[in-house]
């Protein structure tokens, strides 16, 4: 009988086929527990969400802060942004390149115009001077999921884990999202990067990430 050899990446490949189902599976249940929400309660929620951010002090120190324009099932940025600029604060947003899956922040000045609405209902700005990394004070990121070490769980593009991996970026990362879509553990690998503190319609939960801040 000939001698079975094993195959050195086998396990490797297998910690990465249940990396992955692990991660799909979460991603269902936080969709429908997103896809369970009234409007009214997304609507009341984010609200609440809102104040508890702008409240923080890393908000109220910022200078510049990057926002993200919301999808129609997540938490509604609109009352955060309103407030910075109320307050003369710089609003950046990202920037998406499908085509080279890059990211950067632009400068925003309205809500109403200057965006092309794709079929996901994502707003991408069409023009927008770019913000440097290094005058970033402030990253509220979403996600649909996070856990209370500061992990994501993103739709899969990793814009943001390249985004936060850049050096020149020292500013503070929030993580923003209803209470529903913190769970007990995500499932991360090196490349994902965490954020420093999370804000809900519940309150503020400081992080201990591994790595970032």
């Amino acid at each position: 009988m000939a001698r079975m050899t094993k195959d050195p990446t086998a396990r490797s490949r297998m910690t990465t086929e249940s990396y992955e189902e692990q991660k799909a599976e979460l991603r269902h249940q936080l969709r429908n527990a997103l896809l369970a929400m009234s409007a009214e309660q997304r609507g009341d929620w984010s609200r609440k969400a809102c104040r508890h951010l702008v409240a923080t002090d890393q908000f109220q120190r910022a200078s510049t802060v990057m926002m993200f324009l919301s999808l129609p099932h997540e938490v509604d940025t609109s009352d955060a942004i309103l407030h910075a600029w109320q307050l003369g604060k710089t609003v950046a947003v990202p920037k998406i390149s499908w085509q080279q899956r890059h990211m950067i922040a632009v400068g925003i000045s309205s809500l109403e115009t200057g965006f092309a609405v794709g079929a996901s209902g994502l707003r991408n700005p069409i023009g927008g001077a770019p913000i440097p990394f290094r005058q970033i004070d402030l990253v509220v990121a979403p996600a649909l999921g996070f856990d209370r070490q500061g992990n994501r769980l993103g739709r899969g593009g990793a814009f943001y884990d390249r985004f936060f991996a850049n050096p020149e970026l020292t500013g503070s990362r929030c993580g923003l999202a209803f209470a529903a879509q913190v769970v007990d553990s995500i499932p991360v690998t090196e490349s994902d990067e965490p954020v420093g503190f999370l804000v809900t319609e519940e309150g503020v939960i400081s992080c201990n990430p591994q790595k970032g801040a």
